[in-house]
């Protein structure tokens, strides 16, 4: 604790504060458990439409939402994430972008 003759150095904060309308920011799509598909049918939907997806990282998923309800399966912008979202919510998932 410094002693009352000791000046005291306050450190400089910065925030990266960004606005505008959506295009470049960050999404999430969220996949919840319905109980109505297989493992199989859930990867095979997370590979055919995540970039990127493989089959073990798509079965780790799979079980994540089947054991806790729910699982983050993209990031990125947001214009790939609905689109992301909306296929895989076509292949009858319960699906949400954050």
């Amino acid at each position: 604790m410094p002693t009352p003759s000791t000046p005291q150095t306050i450190p400089e904060t910065t925030e990266d504060v960004q606005i505008g309308s959506g295009s470049g920011f960050e999404s999430r799509v969220v996949v919840y458990n319905c109980d109505c598909h297989t493992y199989q049918q859930v990867i095979e939907l997370f590979c055919r439409f995540i970039p990127a997806m493989t089959s073990p990282k798509a079965f780790e998923l799979a079980y994540r939402i089947d054991h806790e309800g729910e699982a983050i399966v993209f990031t990125g912008p947001t214009e790939q994430a609905d689109d992301v979202a909306a296929k895989l919510a076509g292949g009858g998932l319960r699906v949400v972008v954050q």
